[in-house]
């Protein structure tokens, strides 16, 4: 956690907070603050900022926060996943949040099993607890929007094209494509396979609603790596 992150329900005034639970125990057994020593804080949605520790007990803590300082600017990128098994789900809405990504479209495909839809980490509080996860390693304060399609050709068809709308689409798959570009200076709606890839036909719909495939070379990569070699390659 190199950010404590606070939301409204903390405050108990204008500059104060009281934690519990989860982050008293990250600030007491890994940062092993003391009282008067000073955090990195954001607000949730906010500004970051410090806060100094007043009390520090087995049961709470509370400090004096001030907020001085915007997050880091988003990517300008959507990203459309296939969705993944539901142990690197978790993995992956992580690195998403942390490396700046706005917005995410987890979207079905031919390869994605249907028992995957069942998870209970595709529960909105399950999703946001990830994505809180990846925002206190990367000191950013705002989620990423998440939306959920478990109908790939009716997105695809009448919903992706406004997407793409003012951006550079791209899918990211294996073959005989293009090699995916470098340092991007322009909005990106990019498109990331399951295990496997996309099937053909999914592959000629994307690229129909406007998304031009490329590929990282021959290695066949799992997803969250893929996610993580695609975004830092592109911006």
């Amino acid at each position: 956690m190199n950010l404590l992150l606070l939301e409204p329900d903390d405050f108990v005034a204008a500059d104060r907070v009281l934690l519990r639970g989860r982050r008293l125990i990250h600030m007491r057994e890994v940062h092993r603050v003391e009282p008067g020593e000073t955090l990195r804080v954001g607000l949730l949605g906010g500004d970051m900022g410090s806060g100094r520790v007043l009390q520090l007990t087995t049961g709470e803590a509370e400090l004096e926060v001030a907020f001085d300082q915007p997050p880091p600017a988003k990517l300008p990128v959507t990203l459309l996943l296939a969705l993944p098994r539901p142990k690197m789900l978790r993995r992956v809405l992580q690195t998403v949040a942390a490396m700046g990504v706005p917005r995410l479209v987890l979207l079905n495909s031919y390869r994605v099993e249907k028992s995957f839809w069942q998870t209970p980490f595709l529960e909105p509080a399950a999703i946001r607890e990830q994505l809180v996860l990846g925002l206190e390693q990367a000191r950013d304060t705002l989620l990423p929007e998440v939306s959920i399609e478990k109908r790939f050709k009716p997105f695809v068809e009448d919903r992706l094209p406004g997407l793409v709308a003012g951006s550079r689409g791209l899918v990211g798959h294996p073959g005989d494509y293009p090699a995916c570009p470098r340092a991007l200076n322009e909005p990106v709606t990019l498109a990331i396979g399951p295990e496997g890839g996309w099937i053909p036909y999914e592959v000629e719909k994307l690229t129909t609603a406007g998304l031009e495939p490329v590929q990282l070379g021959e290695r066949i990569l799992r997803v969250e790596t893929a996610v993580s070699a695609l975004l830092a390659r592109l911006f």
